[in-house]
């Protein structure tokens, strides 16, 4: 209105506190408490160290967990486990960045991977080829 522009909007979830059921918000979500239940993010979250986040499904635009995440996730851009990240579920996700010592189980789909070109003709190894 006065040529400012206006502040991302920033959802947080303070370490004492405790959310149950399904979180929708635009703009970025912190979590260092606890969710038990659906989240859907327009932006991107942030689950901090000593954050948990329990449900069916998570979805944001960019994903970094420092804590924990249990839930199947859909990352429009990019999923990012810190090394003392806890990951258990599916995920989908434009990228992924995993550090040593972060903790996954579940199935990964990176969406890059279908515009991949064909792979080639792997050439024949040496002496594998009969002789004719």
């Amino acid at each position: 209105m006065f040529g400012r522009k206006a502040a991302p909007l920033l959802t947080y979830l303070s370490q004492k506190s405790e959310f149950e059921g399904s979180l929708h918000s635009e703009g970025m979500l912190r979590v260092d408490g606890i969710i038990h239940g659906n989240v859907e993010i327009q932006g991107d979250l942030e689950i901090s160290a000593s954050g948990l986040i329990e449900g069916s499904e998570v979805r944001a635009h960019n994903i970094m967990v420092q804590g924990v995440l249990k839930a199947r996730v859909f990352a429009e851009g990019k999923l990012t486990l810190s090394r003392t990240a806890r990951l258990e579920g599916d995920v989908v996700a434009g990228a992924l960045e995993i550090e040593p010592g972060a903790y996954y189980t579940g199935y990964i789909e990176t969406r890059d991977a279908r515009s991949l070109p064909p792979a080639r003709d792997l050439p024949e190894l040496y002496g594998t080829t009969e002789a004719q």
